[in-house]
């Protein structure tokens, strides 16, 4: 059944209970870097490509009504680079689409080798799938040499996936251990 007003109101976290908690919390729009900077954190992923556009379905309230806000900024991706292979991108919902953030990394880093592209891509169920062919077309141009999609990505996307790049595509699922390691 799907409800169309359905408004979910998510509070952020508390920054006073993380803090007790000892949880120190980096608030960055921008890129970072973490573990002696060796981990970067894209921050903002911003929209370059013409087929992800947003989320055409998401509202917030400003200023006293509901408006369209598609652009869910809080998108982020992690990288770290393998010595001889190339770039590791971890994403986690894939708000900002893919190939955007694939983009946007292979930018931040001057490094175009991608080596594995692992996590959400978020084309799951009738707002997405559309766009499924010209991200499978992208990915294959960007030839990462290994695909892991996780969660949101959806079984019609991975199928695709898995068809259109057999020797990258990796199946997944629930306490799955990768080993990627430089030569």
């Amino acid at each position: 059944m799907v409800h169309e007003n359905l408004i979910v109101d998510i509070p952020p976290p508390s920054l006073h209970d993380l803090s007790r908690e000892g949880i120190e919390l980096l608030v960055e729009r921008g890129p970072a870097f973490l573990v002696n900077g060796t981990v970067l954190v894209t921050g903002q992923i911003e929209r370059s490509t013409s087929f992800e556009t947003g989320l055409k379905n998401h509202e917030a309230e400003k200023d006293g009504s509901w408006q369209p806000d598609p652009w869910v900024y809080d998108d982020q991706a992690l990288v770290i680079h393998i010595r001889n292979k190339g770039l590791v991108v971890m994403t986690g919902c894939g708000h900002a689409g893919v190939i955007n953030t694939l983009q946007q990394v292979r930018s931040q880093t001057g490094i175009e080798q991608l080596y594995a592209v692992v996590g959400g891509f978020h084309l799951s169920g009738a707002l997405f799938e559309p766009i499924i062919p010209q991200t499978v077309a992208a990915l294959h141009h960007l030839k990462p040499a290994v695909i892991v999609p996780a969660h949101c990505t959806g079984w019609r996307a991975m199928q695709q996936i898995a068809q259109s790049m057999p020797q990258a595509y990796i199946p997944n699922s629930v306490g799955t251990t990768f080993k990627l390691m430089a030569e």
